[in-house]
């Protein structure tokens, strides 16, 4: 195969984009670089770059949000996307797919979150600070899995499935009480505009249609705008219209196997051209081997498979930029003992760990589900750890949730002190696990 010089450089990056883990490491670089530029002699350019306005205008139809409401309520609408792109697959052929595989992780993820927003409700019973209770019940996969990665073998294949599926159930609760609890007065007449539009997503699901550009335009120029106009949050959109994408191939396996076996002979039985270009019939067998590979790929993995690192390299590092920027305050003593703070951490550090090992325990005690194939409970232990490493999620939330800045910031540190404790904690926990054997 003759390699062009532009792919000498793009490989590289190529490379680095497509292991998933690596994306934990920008996500943390980025993180750093906002707070750094948060807190520097040009905190005054970080604040304003995010204020400048972007408008749609048709007419004297017009939608206009700053570019801060952009990366939250648009880009990440890709992220939310994904995750319920994921959350099908995992339904349909995946973890989730075996209740007795998924028992675990799902009720493990459930005790995740009541646990932390209980503890940030004791520490905040009343008053505005109450409206955060959300903000530590979300685990970031991107930074949860990163670490994992670094730690090889000593990571059971297992305990990767076990904080990966508790993550996605986490993600997902997460956009369930986004859309309960932190929504603004809710336009009927909007609502009812996205509901046509997802049944026309639904429609076409079910009559076989596979472009992604249908359930585009239909998804995000129709669906995801009337939700973001109705007051429901724009995110549930990218995850109802997930649900959506067909699931399903046109083609089993056998079938393509045969199929591209008989377009193989078929060209290599063609009078070779021995020019740069290719025969009229030459490409019309390739067009075949195309629309073949695409009937046995399925819609929602091939949509998951092009959008993971545009979303995981681009969307969130992006999201992160614009959101982890804490400017520390003079008091910083008083800011780190803020209810919110204290609140958020906690959830965060001990509530997280706390939850998922005791419903954990719980279900293996009474025989309702079992530890996976190499899994100790120090295992359990360092990956419950790791779950509370809530950031882009806490962060988003926390954006719903408080619309005083100073609640904002105590909750920012919370969330970034937090994280980074128990990303060095649970990492540290596992370091020294046994070499799981392969």
């Amino acid at each position: 195969m003759q390699q062009a010089p532009i792919d000498r450089f793009r490989k590289p990056f190529t490379d680095f984009m497509r292991d998933q883990s690596n994306a934990g490491v920008v996500l943390f670089i980025v993180a750093v670089v906002a707070m750094i530029w948060a807190n520097s002699p040009w905190k005054e350019s970080y604040h304003h770059l995010w204020e400048h306005t972007i408008s749609i205008r048709f007419d004297k139809w017009e939608l206009e949000r700053n570019l801060h409401h952009w990366i939250n309520d648009g880009l990440m609408a890709m992220f939310f996307f994904l995750v319920g792109l994921e959350l099908k697959r995992e339904i349909v052929g995946g973890e989730l797919s075996n209740p007795k595989d998924a028992i675990l992780p799902v009720a493990a993820g459930l005790g995740g979150m009541a646990v932390p927003a209980l503890i940030f409700l004791l520490l905040n019973p009343s008053g505005p600070t109450q409206d955060g209770w959300g903000i530590p019940m979300a685990t970031d996969i991107a930074f949860a899995v990163g670490l994992l990665a670094l730690l090889g073998s000593r990571a059971p294949l297992a305990l990767k499935v076990f904080i990966t599926t508790l993550a996605i159930a986490d993600d997902l609760g997460a956009v369930l009480v986004i859309a309960l609890f932190y929504t603004s007065d809710i336009s009927l007449w909007n609502v009812a505009i996205g509901a046509t539009f997802l049944l026309l997503l639904v429609i076409g699901n079910l009559l076989g249609v596979r472009s992604p550009w249908y359930y585009a335009v239909i998804g995000i120029g129709g669906m995801w705008t009337a939700f973001l106009l109705s007051g429901i949050h724009a995110t549930v959109a990218g995850v109802l219209a997930a649900l959506a994408i067909p699931a399903v191939t046109k083609l089993d396996e056998r079938s393509y196997i045969a199929k591209i076996n008989t377009y193989i002979t078929e060209f290599a039985l063609l009078k070779p051209n021995d020019q740069p270009t290719l025969t009229a019939d030459q490409l019309h067998t390739i067009e075949k081997i195309d629309r073949a590979s695409e009937f046995a790929e399925t819609p929602l993995q091939r949509l998951e498979h092009r959008l993971q690192p545009i979303v995981m390299y681009i969307v969130i590092p992006l999201f992160a930029l614009a959101n982890a920027g804490v400017e520390l305050p003079k008091d910083l003593g008083g800011a780190l003992t803020g209810s919110v703070t204290i609140g958020v951490g906690l959830g965060l550090l001990l509530g997280k760990p706390i939850g998922i090992l005791a419903v954990s325990w719980l279900f293996v005690k009474f025989g309702w589900a079992r530890l996976g194939p190499s899994v100790t409970w120090r295992h359990m232990i360092g990956a419950a750890l790791l779950a509370g490493i809530g950031f882009t999620m806490s962060l988003f939330i926390n954006e719903l949730a408080f619309t005083d800045q100073d609640l904002r910031q105590q909750a920012k540190l919370g969330i970034l002190m937090a994280s980074l404790v128990a990303g060095a904690l649970g990492y540290w926990v596992l370091r020294g696990a046994p070499v799981s054997e392969k």
